[in-house]
């Protein structure tokens, strides 16, 4: 079992970090209010406030650096990512995981951080946190919802969603209970062939992702397919898939795409889930156990804190 992080209490100190692309000071000052509001206290990494001005916030090696200051600190209760965009499959043989399983605390961020998340549930024992962070904040649109999300820290709550929340479609068939893991397709199909690949066996398979087509998510979906990454597999949780309308082939859908995979993997599989790129953004811990009901179209989340 892996390690579940300490709960937030308010008055707690949370880092902000930028292990993948920077965030401008303008939207950077849009977000911090929403921590403000959940009674959090926060310090910001060097990177987050004075990242080079292109697709790195900084250099591998003070990123790095960075990620293990935050969970060296002990007045740091929790680390939030600023954003994804692009940098952290850069840092994965560069980070000291006996460090980070030797304190553990919360970790929360999603999309490219989807990288982090396998390292450290599968390297460094430890329940993370798939959800929203700064930049998301900073949106317009940013919802109560989706700040609601954030209180999952601050108690050992039990998640679970259903039709209410979105509307779900079963792909296959169907009752399992494993451990959550996954994200950003993307980013899963990207260190497939390493020594960082993600384990699936047994697991409920999370996927997500943005601005791919139906072409390209078939081709991601087939790599995994042939890594063998949905065998012995115990279900499937698929969340957002945004994309523009000019990256679509016209003859093909997502729809399409998931029946093709997964229609008759002899798994629960279910589509629909506001995870991911999208607003609102239900956020979950990646490392617990859950059930995925694909009959009944439900999924039940263990606590990810302690």
């Amino acid at each position: 079992m892996k390690q579940r992080p300490q709960r937030l209490q308010a008055g707690d100190t949370v880092g902000i970090i930028a292990p993948a692309s920077p965030i401008s000071r303008e939207r950077l000052a849009m977000a911090l209010p929403v921590l403000e509001r959940l009674g959090l206290r926060y310090v910001l990494a060097d990177s987050v406030v004075d990242g080079d001005a292109h697709y790195l916030a900084k250099s591998d090696e003070v990123r790095v650096e960075e990620l293990h200051a935050m969970f060296k600190n002990p007045e740091i209760k929790a680390i939030i990512c600023a954003r994804g965009g692009y940098g952290t499959g850069r840092l994965l043989d560069k980070i000291d995981y006996p460090l980070i399983e030797d304190n553990p605390k919360i970790f929360w961020g999603y999309s490219d951080i989807t990288a982090l998340h396998t390292v450290f549930n599968e390297y460094a024992n430890l329940v993370t946190f798939h959800g929203d962070m700064l930049g998301d904040m900073a949106r317009e649109d940013f919802s109560e919802v989706s700040e609601r999300m954030f209180l999952q820290l601050m108690q050992p709550w039990e998640l679970f969603y259903d039709n209410t929340k979105s509307p779900l479609q079963t792909v296959s068939p169907g009752v399992a209970r494993g451990e959550l893991a996954g994200g950003n397709l993307t980013l899963l199909a990207s260190t497939i062939g390493s020594k960082y690949e993600i384990d699936t066996r047994g697991k409920l398979l999370v996927l997500e992702d943005i601005e791919e087509s139906p072409l390209r998510v078939d081709r991601m979906l087939n790599q995994l397919r042939l890594a063998r990454k949905f065998e012995n597999i115990a279900g499937i949780i698929i969340g957002d898939f945004k994309y523009s309308q000019r990256l679509a082939p016209q003859d093909s859908t997502f729809d399409a795409v998931f029946n093709d995979y997964f229609s008759e993997l002899g798994v629960p599989v279910v589509k629909g889930f506001n995870i991911g790129h999208c607003e609102p953004h239900f956020a979950l811990p990646l490392g617990v156990d859950a059930i995925l009901n694909a009959d009944e179209r439900t999924l039940m989340i263990l606590p990810g804190v302690e």
